[in-house]
Formats: structure tokens, sequence, C-alpha cells
């Protein structure tokens, strides 16, 4: 089997509506996705969602990857030597994560449908659905409640609160969204590098009543020692996600106990293939996964989706940045039901598109 075809082509989409976080408003996106064809009819998707701010990429800075470097490395090679390829596409994509994920997803969806079978089974099979959380962004007091209940009146039973910019009206949100939403509901908080030591630990100690199930990233992703003070200084468990971007990254977390958990995007580590090497490297170390994600398409989703389904101890999803998005063509990659996702059972990803 050979790679005779390549075609990437972005498609933007807005978000029903916007949402912020401790730095930025988003309020539309743009993935590019990828078609990889074969000579022997099977053709493999994948799905790019960059981000300036968390992988240094632009739409227009993947096309060019996927124009200059991705076509020329592996058109004529055999796709299902996907190892092979994603090494040899790394070393010249150090800095485009989510373009070497785009292809990393296309590779897993031919061997997919090579073999005739959804990718969560080849990967592992461990369970076949998995409860995602829905986020809310920063809002107000009222308008955040209100958010909250209705996303529990939509079947979802674990919300996710940004935050990152003023602790006290965090600590406030948190407390009343506990109140209005019962004691069943999970709750996760999401400060996005916006705390100091001190306001992370006021933080947790001015919740404890909520019973948070876990908080990510507290402090700025460049110094890790401050995220090891605020993991050691807390009973609550502490999540990295801006500080894992690599490997590399994941090992030195562990090296050092510097978290309780990860959250693995793939559009940060550059595919499955990483993130089932980092999900390694996690269980090793004691650390529970979490498989998170950006603004992506479904079809991405799909990708981070199958992951999870696969290891035992992914044991936390947040997929839901498709959600949100308009005219996104590959919506119905994924299965959504009563905040519980879903694949398909269709051979490889699930899904198949066209350009």
């Amino acid at each position: 089997m050979k790679i005779t075809g390549i075609e990437a082509w972005p498609v933007s989409m807005r978000l029903k509506e916007p949402y912020t976080i401790a730095y930025e408003t988003i309020e539309s996106t743009t993935n590019i996705f990828l078609r990889l064809e074969t000579d022997k009819d099977i053709v493999g998707f994948g799905c790019a969602a960059p981000d300036l701010q968390i992988t240094g990429e632009t739409p227009e800075s993947v096309l060019q990857a996927m124009d200059n470097v991705i076509s020329p490395s592996i058109k004529g090679s055999d796709p299902l030597r996907r190892a092979m390829l994603i090494e040899r596409l790394t070393p010249q994509l150090k800095s485009q994560s989510s373009a070497l994920a785009a292809v990393d997803m296309a590779l897993h969806d031919i061997l997919g449908k090579v073999s005739g079978l959804p990718l969560w089974k080849l990967l592992g099979g461990f369970r076949d659905r998995i409860r995602t959380s829905v986020t809310i962004g920063i809002l107000p007091e009222q308008e955040t409640v209100i958010r909250a209940q209705e996303f529990v009146a939509q079947g979802f039973k674990s919300l996710k609160l940004k935050g990152g910019i003023d602790v006290d009206s965090d600590i406030a949100r948190i407390l009343k969204v506990r109140e209005a939403v019962g004691p069943e509901t999970e709750l996760r908080f999401d400060a996005n590098q916006g705390f100091t030591v001190e306001q992370a630990l006021k933080f947790v100690q001015k919740t404890r009543t909520a019973r948070l199930e876990l908080i990510e990233q507290p402090t700025p992703k460049g110094h890790p020692d401050l995220l090891g003070r605020v993991t050691s200084s807390v009973s609550l468990p502490v999540m990295a996600d801006e500080s894992l971007m690599t490997l590399r990254d994941a090992f030195r977390l562990a090296r050092r106990d510097l978290v309780d958990m990860v959250n693995v995007k793939l559009m940060k580590v550059g595919g499955i293939s990483v993130a089932l090497q980092i999900n390694s490297v996690a269980r090793s170390a004691g650390f529970e996964v979490m498989v998170g994600c950006m603004d992506e398409a479904a079809l991405s989703i799909a990708a981070g989706l199958h992951f999870a389904l696969a290891r035992p101890n992914v044991l936390y999803a947040d997929l839901d940045g498709h959600l949100d998005l308009m005219d996104d063509p590959s919506q119905g990659a994924v299965l959504l039901r009563k905040g519980i996702l879903f694949p398909t059972e269709k051979p490889g990803l699930g899904f198949d598109l066209s350009s």
C-alpha cells in the first residue's frame, strides 16, 4: 500500500457562543482537515486545530507544513509503517504539533480501515464509552449558575469552570454553582495559569465545601516549581495542562512528582502515537490522565475519544471542543448521549468526509 495523494484544506467555524478564559476570548476557530489517499482506495482523514497561544501555530503555518514538509516526506510511502513516518516527520515539525497530530490521526484512520476495526479496539479496547465534562467560560456569577443548570438539565454529570482572572470571583462562582447543581454533579476548575501559588492555595481552601474533583494548571507553565508547591500543599488533585507539551515534559513532571494528574491533548503533544507514550509515563508515575481538547472539530474529538477508550488509566475526558462549533463538516464523528461520549463503531476514526 502506498500514499498516492495528500490534500489539506482550512475550515473556519464560528462558535455559537464565544467564551472567555484567563488570557483570551474565543469567538471562532479554523481547523485544517487532511485527506490521505492510497492506491488501495482506502482514505485516511485527520484534523489539526492550530492555536497560536498553545501550539504556536496558525492555520497558514499548518498549510505550509502540509505542502512543504509533510507531502514530500510521506507521499509514496506505506501508510501502515506509521512509526517510521512519524519518526521521519517529528524533527521537521518540532514547532508544529497540531500538523503532526493531523498526520498521525490520518495514519491511524487508515490502519483501522485496513483492519476493519474501530481504532479504540485496535489500541487496547479497555472501555466503549466515557463521560465528558462540559466547559463554562468566565462569566458573571448568575450567568455561570444559569449555564451550569442548563448543562445539568441536558444530562451532563461533569462541569468544568474556567477562571484565573479574579480568585475571589472564582471562589464565589464555584460555591454558587455547587449550591445550584447539588452534590451529585462533578465540578472541575481550570485556572489556565492565572493564579500565583498563594491565590491557588486560597482558592482551594475557600472552595473546600464545594468538593471539587480537581484544579487544572493553577500556575504559569514556565515555572514547574510553582505547580509542585501547590501540589504538595493541598489535598485536592492538581492537574498539569499547559505544562505538558511533550513526552519530555511528562518525564520531568513525573520525575519530580510535581502534579497528581495530566491533561493530554492530541494537538499539544503531536497525536495519538505520542499520547500513548505519555500515558505510559503517567501510569508509571501513578498519575491519572485526562484526555482534553481545544476548539476542535468532531473528527479530532473522535481521535481523542479513541485514545481515551483504549487505556485504563485515562479516567477523565474533557472532549467538548466540538459542541459549540457551527458548520463543522465532521459533525457526527462522535455520539453524545446525556454527557456520555460514544464512538460511531465504524472502522478507523469512524467518519469519512469530503473536501
